[in-house]
């Protein structure tokens, strides 16, 4: 694969350059800089929404048709490695990343006309009602029910681990329309408007002190029938087809390269006792082994992007782009860890699990410490990234994935 630049790339790169250097303001910089999750605040993340929609770029995947950038593959490369560098908070992915694409790909013209618009702009924001109590990893067990009544489903159940669903005003959902024989068999890809009498949401604090996720609860609520996604009882192939983008319809290389760039330059600068972190025979190794994962990474996520390019599902590489991005993401919040030492856990910046700022501790405006040892503060993000080896599916299942589809195991 040629990588060098053309004139053309060249000219993106200067206008995505000239485009954060406008709008990318300190606030969201440091916000994003500052970010302990995979998600931004829903303020921070709908303000910089507003912007890319402003420019036609905040959705760079979407065919233009759709609303989309319609970007090369080289120009999405460059788009997620500028951002990352400079420090832009992300955009929610439950809509543009995970839902668009599937009404895209499965959705009536009905219903792309009237969810994709006010997905783009924000106006909607969505959440994922897929696990539930006893259905995370299993999650074809799953057990809330859509009754039809007319040109209505009236739904019951409990979503859990949702998302951001404190926040969203629309929710896609794997409801149970009849029973089977075969779990798969007989489950539907429903659109829930969050508003509808008998949605009930309540917080789950986590243990970084942070409000994120939330369970749903849906006690007779009645959804009509235009809002399956698909084929009543095929919501199985239609949640597939999503979970390929959830995993791998991103570039996670650019971010994670940032953070390791970031992580060698602490720790190149020597303490107080003019002692480096990089002269330490086995953090050295291990940022070398991160470096070469990262390079690995990015190689295969250039050819889904491709793939993604000519209107193609990722396929079974998303499992593998999920497991070694989020493994890598765990390694350097590790390293980090190391290389912040006693600076790991002094300020929670949502006054968390671990008590609050520090009497006397000013938290930086960026994320990161002034001085010695120059770390970011570690803990919040540890925590947080643990998560990430289980959601949207653990990483061993991604493993029996690639095992049966890729190794014919």
């Amino acid at each position: 694969m040629d990588l060098a630049w053309s004139d053309a790339d060249r000219a993106f790169r200067d206008e995505v350059l000239t485009f954060l250097d406008a709008e990318l303001t300190p606030d969201l910089r440091a916000k994003g800089r500052a970010m302990t999750s995979v998600y931004a605040d829903h303020a921070t993340g709908m303000a910089w929404q507003k912007k890319l929609h402003a420019r036609g770029w905040v959705a760079p995947a979407w065919p233009r048709e759709f609303g989309g950038a319609g970007w090369s593959v080289v120009q999405r490369y460059i788009w997620a490695r500028e951002a990352a560098l400079a420090g832009a908070p992300p955009v929610s992915p439950m809509g543009i990343g995970m839902c668009g694409p599937v009404l895209i790909g499965h959705g009536t013209k009905a219903q792309q006309d009237r969810f994709l618009p006010p997905m783009l702009s924000g106006e909607h924001f969505w959440c994922q009602g897929y696990s539930e109590p006893g259905s995370g990893s299993d999650l074809a067990s799953l057990q809330m029910s859509a009754v039809e009544d007319g040109d209505d489903f009236v739904c019951n159940g409990h979503k859990l681990w949702t998302t951001h669903a404190h926040e969203a005003n629309w929710i896609f959902c794997l409801v149970r329309t009849s029973r089977e024989a075969i779990p798969q068999q007989g489950i539907t890809f429903l659109l829930i408007d969050m508003t509808t009498p008998g949605v009930e949401v309540k917080p789950i604090l986590m243990l970084s002190g942070e409000h994120i996720q939330n369970d749903v609860f849906f006690t007779n609520v009645r959804v009509p029938k235009a809002n399956v996604v698909g084929r009543v009882g095929e919501g199985w192939t239609v949640a597939k087809y999503l979970m390929q983008f959830e995993r791998g319809g991103s570039a996670a290389a650019p971010g994670l390269g940032v953070r390791l760039e970031r992580l060698a330059e602490i720790a190149r600068t020597p303490d107080a006792d003019g002692r480096r972190l990089i002269d330490a025979p086995g953090y050295a190794a291990r940022l070398a082994q991160a470096g070469i994962d990262i390079a690995a990474l990015e190689a295969i996520e250039l050819r889904v992007m491709s793939r993604l390019s000519n209107g193609e599902a990722p396929g079974a590489e998303s499992s593998l782009m999920k497991t070694v991005s989020t493994e890598l993401s765990q390694r350097l919040t590790e390293l980090s860890v190391e290389a912040a030492g006693v600076y790991a856990a002094p300020w929670q910046p949502h006054g968390g699990a671990l008590g609050g700022p520090t009497p006397g501790f000013a938290p930086p405006a960026d994320g990161f410490l002034a001085g010695p040892p120059h770390a970011w503060i570690a803990a919040p993000k540890y925590f947080n990234d643990r998560a990430g080896s289980i959601y949207a599916g653990t990483n061993e299942i991604q493993r029996n994935i690639m095992a049966k589809a890729v190794l014919g195991l």
